[in-house]
């Protein structure tokens, strides 16, 4: 995984999936990601209580001193260490329940969203007692507190997404793309809008992007939809284990057919909408105010393309979008003429074609869209970057970008547009193209189109003369198989099989 391993993150994954026994990646996520949850908040508690003891303060019932930090007010009844005095009791189950229960009674913000099914019969009791012992094993001190259980949050989240192979891209988004796309968008300071979050990657991201350039995270607000219920409690759990608060909404929904931040126009979008869905309702949205350039039809690409563009600031808003490549070259049936009309906007910033195999959901190329409301001055130009040679293979179904890769992309992007004498078109990897080139393409927007094939060094070897050394080499290869294929049968015929 790609998360920045901090010693005992794959030790700990190791362990605890030894203890799923029979249950399912998808059922056993929220079992553990809850208990680490679980600790956590109760750890912050157990700290900040121990900090006002020490200060003769007696303040337990005075929830200011803990509300103002952002710390959640947890009951002694779900406080970790009366979880783990109880590890090896046969209702361990209904005592976690009632702990989670307790904490949704005594915190608004956690009402519906944690796990609240430990006491059923198919989860083994014993193996819930030896996750509670693994997870009170994460040491967690001073201020580093936080980034060590994030971290090993989001390492558990990309293995279970690992594991649960096309329904893990539901809830997950690669770091590596995530990473690629905050580095060209730069999220500083605004409103920022994931209208599928998933589990909150993209948020996550910012949020760390803001950190490493001495940012203020309470410049960044937070505003986000999901469809899926599960991944929507992910997403609150993952913000809060992070100290983050974020305008979610009140509960799951439909993005498409409710719209719950209708009159939110952001700073930044960050989107990795699912591929090519066909079952979306379309039909029942025809005059939506949201299809500025043109009616979706077929799959819901275009419905998030310009759902993205409705809610974008109209001062220099920027959006990173993850689609699948069919989007760049749909007919104009499908989409098509929305793209034309699109570009002619001057709304398209840059198209970046990605390495396959990044994704657990599937192995199929996608593309980065960077869209933006520019100035007026703007010229209708389009980056195209053609990444698909960059990125390592992690194991033989995935591939991941290393900070260079991403680093590359950025910095190409980010010169290009800060017009600093830096950027420069490179044969098979970027170029800029205009409105009137892309026309003459048929306002089809792949990378390769444009970028061209990069030129490969000349060994000083004549054409005629390779060719005709090649050919040689290969009639000889050709009559060196025709001989072990003889011997091979005549091999087979002395033990008595004939071919």
């Amino acid at each position: 995984m790609g998360t920045g391993n901090i010693g005992f993150e794959e030790k700990l994954w190791e362990a605890a999936d030894k203890l799923r026994g029979s249950m399912d990646s998808g059922e056993y996520k929220h079992i553990v990601l809850g208990l680490i949850f679980l600790k956590y908040i109760s750890d912050k508690f157990e700290n900040k209580h121990a900090e006002l003891v020490r200060k003769g303060k007696k303040l337990e019932e005075n929830r200011n001193e803990y509300e103002t930090e952002n710390i959640f007010w947890v009951p002694v009844n779900a406080r970790w260490k009366y979880i783990e005095e109880c590890a090896r009791y046969s209702a361990i189950g209904q005592i976690i329940d009632n702990a989670m229960i307790s904490i949704e009674k005594e915190n608004i913000s956690l009402k519906g969203v944690l796990e609240k099914r430990y006491a059923r019969p198919e989860i083994d009791k014993r193996r819930l007692g030896e996750l509670i012992d693994l997870v009170s094993s994460i040491k967690l001190t001073g201020n580093k507190e936080k980034d060590i259980l994030g971290r090993i949050y989001e390492y558990f989240l990309g293995e279970f997404a690992s594991d649960e192979g096309k329904g893990g891209g539901e809830f997950y988004t690669p770091t590596s793309v995530v990473k690629t796309l905050v580095s060209m968008i730069e999220p500083y300071k605004g409103k920022i809008y994931d209208p599928c979050c998933g589990s909150g990657g993209m948020f996550i991201q910012s949020e760390n992007f803001v950190e490493n350039h001495k940012g203020k995270l309470t410049d960044l607000s937070i505003h986000g939809q999901e469809l899926n219920s599960t991944t929507w409690k992910l997403c609150k759990m993952n913000l809060a284990i992070r100290g983050l608060e974020g305008n979610l909404g009140k509960q799951h929904d439909d993005t498409f057919h409710n719209d719950l931040h209708h009159s939110l126009r952001a700073n930044y979008i960050l989107a990795n909408p699912p591929f090519n869905i066909k079952d979306w309702g379309g039909e029942h949205l025809i005059n939506d105010e949201r299809w500025q350039y043109g009616i979706p039809a077929g799959n819901a690409n275009y419905a998030w393309l310009q759902h993205i563009v409705h809610h974008l600031c109209p001062n220099n808003g920027v959006a990173g979008v993850v689609l699948a490549n069919g989007a760049l070259s749909t007919e104009v049936s499908n989409g098509g003429e929305i793209r034309k009309n699109l570009l002619k906007d001057n709304l398209v910033d840059s198209i970046v074609s990605m390495p396959d195999k990044l994704f657990y959901s599937t192995g199929i190329s996608v593309s980065l869209w960077i869209l933006r409301r520019k100035k007026d001055t703007d010229k209708n130009e389009v980056l195209f970057i053609d990444a698909r040679n960059l990125g390592t293979m992690v194991d033989r179904a995935h591939r991941e970008l290393t900070d260079r890769d991403i680093e590359k992309i950025s910095k190409t992007y980010i010169n290009w547009k800060a017009d600093n004498g830096k950027y420069k078109n490179s044969k098979g990897f970027c170029k800029v193209g205009n409105i009137k080139e892309i026309e003459k393409h048929n306002f089809i927007l792949t990378p390769s189109r444009y970028v061209g094939i990069k030129k490969v060094k000349s060994d000083g070897e004549p054409f005629e003369k390779k060719m005709e050394r090649l050919t040689k080499e290969l009639s000889q290869m050709f009559v060196e198989t025709h001989e072990l294929e003889e011997e091979i049968k005549q091999r087979l015929g002395e033990i008595g099989y004939d071919i």
